[in-house]
């Protein structure tokens, strides 16, 4: 594919970056923010990589090269989407075959039940200190079963920083267990089954990876197992021109029987009035990760397609993706890089936290807390 007439590159990427780490919202940094979307393993950042590979006497090597880090410095140098040597722009099919690259490769240090314990530690850590009060982690299991990796190693890691997180950092959270789409219908029902065990965390079930000729519809019978078992349905349906409208309209209308309760990404749905209809129609939630986009299209039309969405009605819920792929943006990056171009207000804020409370999957009385305390900003808000 071409490269995006108006899409930043990386250079371009980390100056905005900067800029955002400059900026004082008061008002953004105290609301407490609910996160729907971000993934577990990507947020595994050189620096995790290199301790995890140290830890576990484990040697990392460069995906295209094979040459072996020596230092943490090699590493890091790696790490910015194996740019090229001159820091050009890469076209969308470079920058994706190469963000995979990067993303699969941290699934390799990751071995014992310390290291997930620490992974997870690490997010739960960065949202405290954002005000998140509620989170559900995205995690890949087929990523780290075909290394080797044990589901009680995995799991009970996960599970201790879950507790942990919950009563020292007043940080809840549940996880979504996603299929991987590049991989067979049939090991997303072996992995589902296997996942059967942890019903107590894992509140939802998604479908992620890459979406090249892989519609939803390709996983409809795991979808259906999972609805029928109490699972809530979720499918990233990725942002950009090569990914059709086919897929946003299956994952809405046709998985797990009636369609999902949300989905990820999809933000060229603003192409058709009438599934941006539907959408609105059924309340479904998008989670919607500005940064990710501003990737792989012109900046204009990303803000410009957020803000249909808003003006529409769709109840949509900002969040970080990956934030150790994408220039180290959190949660509160991509909600100050969001209002700054989408014009919003902080009154428009509270509604994008209220509506992202209103799609989670938490109990009621988690959301009716976190509820109680954005109406205090209301308050004050309106008697300002």
């Amino acid at each position: 594919m071409a490269d995006v007439e108006g899409a930043l590159p990386i250079a371009a990427r980390r100056a905005l970056r900067t800029t955002l780490s400059l900026t004082k919202d008061p008002f953004v940094e105290a609301i407490p923010k609910v996160e729907l979307h971000v993934h577990i393993e990507g947020i595994i950042t050189p620096e995790l990589k290199w301790k995890f590979s140290q830890r576990n006497g484990e040697t990392l090597t460069h995906p295209r090269t094979g040459k072996v880090f020596s230092t943490l410095a090699e590493l890091q140098a790696s790490h910015d989407t194996l740019k090229p040597p001159d820091e050009g722009r890469m076209d969308n099919a470079e920058e994706t075959l190469s963000f995979f690259e990067s993303y699969y490769g941290g699934f390799e240090v990751l071995k014992t039940k310390q290291d997930y314990f620490d992974l997870a530690m690490d997010y739960f850590e960065h949202a405290a200190k954002m005000n998140v009060r509620y989170c559900e982690i995205f995690f890949d299991p087929q990523g780290h079963t075909r290394t080797g990796v044990k589901w009680e190693t995995m799991m009970e890691g996960i599970r201790e920083a879950q507790s942990k997180a919950e009563k020292d950092l007043n940080v809840k959270s549940a996880w979504i267990m996603c299929f991987l789409r590049d991989s067979s219908p049939e090991s997303a029902m072996e992995h589902y089954l296997a996942a059967l065990n942890y019903r107590d965390m894992i509140v939802g079930v998604g479908l992620d990876s890459n979406e090249d000729r892989r519609p939803p519809k390709l996983f409809e019978e795991v979808f259906a197992r999972a609805r029928a078992d109490g699972f809530r349905l979720t499918a990233h349906c990725d942002v950009g021109k090569t990914y059709p409208l086919e897929h946003i309209r299956q994952a809405i209308c046709e998985i797990g029987g009636t369609g999902a309760e949300r989905i990820d990404h999809g933000l060229n749905v603003v192409e058709s009035s009438e599934l941006m209809e539907l959408i609105h129609h059924k309340g479904i939630g998008m989670t919607i990760c500005p940064w990710s986009y501003i990737r792989h299209q012109p900046m204009d039309e990303v803000f410009e397609r957020i803000r249909a969405l808003f003006d529409k009605g769709i109840k949509i819920s900002v969040a970080s993706d990956d934030p150790a792929f994408m220039e180290d943006t959190w949660i509160l990056e991509n909600l100050l890089v969001l209002k700054k171009h989408c014009n919003f207000s902080n009154l428009d804020m509270l509604k994008l936290m209220k509506d992202a409370v209103d799609v989670c999957w938490a109990p009621e009385g988690v959301k009716k807390d976190i509820v109680g305390e954005l109406d205090k900003f209301s308050s004050h808000l309106s008697n300002a």
